[in-house]
C-alpha cells in the first residue's frame, strides 16, 4: 500500500501550505507515520517528482538484496524512529532472519533513508565494556530457559539490568526491571552496582507485587548478578543468564534502557535524581 504519484503531489502542495504532518494524513486517508516518513526520507524541502523518483530507485535497488523489501524498510525505519536499535529489530520484529549488520548495511548503503541515522542511539558496531570487577560462576544459561518465556507467553518474565552514572561522577545507579510480555518498566535507585545492592532492588520489586508476577528473570553476567543463588533461594525467582556479548538476548531491556538514557544522560550523577 505505497504511496501513489497523485499522493505524493498532494503531500507536496499541503505541506508547503505549512500543514501539520498529521492533518496531511487526514486529508489524504493515509496514517500520519506513512507521511512523516515520506517528509523524513525526502529532505526539507519536498518535492513530489524526487520523492517519486527515490522511491523508484529504492524499489530497484532492492530487487538484487533478496530479504530487502520496501515495506521491511518502512518497518524497520518506524523501529528506528521509536529509538529501537538494528539489534532489537533484529531480534524481536525479524525473528533473526535479517541480522542487524544487514539494517546497518542497508542505512550506510542508502535503502532506508540516512535521515534516520541521527536517532540511532548507537552508531556502529557496540559491545557492552568487558567485566573487569571479577568473574564468578554463573548459574542456569539463557539456552535452558522455557519456551514459555521466549515466545512472552504469560506475565511474571523480567529482564534486569543497570545503568550507571557517569565515569567519575559517583557509584550510584538504576537498577532496571522490565517485563517481557507487557514491557512493564521500573527502575530503582541504588547506591552501587554490587551484588548486595542488587539483590535489595530485586526484593523491593518483588515485595511490591503478587505471589506470582516475578517468576524468573533473565540477566547478563555482571558481578552485580552474583547474588543469583540467593534470589533463586529466598524469592523462588528463577535466573537466567544470557550469553556473552548478546544484548539482543535481553532485547526489552536493552531498548528500555536507552530511552531512560534520554532522560538522564551519560553524565547524569544518577546518585542525586528522585527515586
Amino acid at each position: 500500500n505505497h504511496l501513489t504519484t497523485f499522493e505524493r503531489a498532494r503531500i507536496e502542495t499541503l505541506y508547503k501550505f505549512g500543514y501539520s504532518r498529521r492533518h496531511i494524513a487526514n486529508l489524504i486517508g493515509r496514517h500520519h507515520s506513512t507521511v512523516a516518513r515520506e517528509l523524513s526520507r525526502n529532505a526539507k524541502n519536498y518535492e513530489a517528482e524526487k520523492a517519486d523518483a527515490n522511491y523508484r530507485l529504492r524499489r530497484n535497488k532492492s530487487k538484487p538484496k533478496g530479504k530487502y523489501s520496501c515495506e521491511i524498510a518502512d518497518k524497520i525505519q518506524d523501529l528506528l524512529l521509536k529509538t529501537w536499535s538494528p539489534e532489537q529489530i533484529s531480534n524481536t520484529l525479524m525473528n533473526n532472519q535479517i541480522s542487524y549488520k544487514t539494517i546497518y548495511n542497508w542505512l550506510y548503503s542508502g535503502l532506508i533513508s540516512k535521515g534516520d541515522l541521527t536517532v540511532l542511539r548507537q552508531k556502529g558496531k557496540r559491545r557492552k565494556p568487558a567485566e573487569k570487577r571479577g568473574k564468578f560462576l554463573i548459574g542456569t544459561s539463557i539456552s535452558k530457559r522455557p519456551k514459555e518465556v521466549n515466545k512472552r507467553q504469560s506475565f511474571g518474565h523480567w529482564e534486569l539490568d543497570t545503568v550507571v552514572s557517569s565515569r567519575g561522577k559517583s557509584k550510584g545507579c538504576l537498577a532496571t526491571f522490565v517485563e517481557r510480555k507487557t514491557r512493564l518498566y521500573t527502575a530503582i535507585k541504588i547506591p552501587n552496582r554490587t551484588a548486595k545492592s542488587m539483590e535489595y532492588a530485586i526484593k523491593q520489586v518483588r515485595l511490591a507485587m503478587p505471589i506470582d508476577a516475578f517468576k524468573t528473570a533473565t540477566v547478563d553476567r555482571g558481578k552485580e548478578f552474583a547474588c543469583y543463588s540467593s534470589v533463586e533461594k529466598d524469592l523462588d525467582i528463577k535466573v537466567f543468564f544470557a550469553d556473552p556479548y548478546s544484548s539482543w538476548q535481553r532485547g526489552s531491556n536493552e531498548n528500555s534502557n536507552g530511552l531512560i538514557r534520554e532522560f538522564y544522560p551519560k553524565k547524569t550523577d544518577l546518585a542525586v535524581i528522585e527515586n
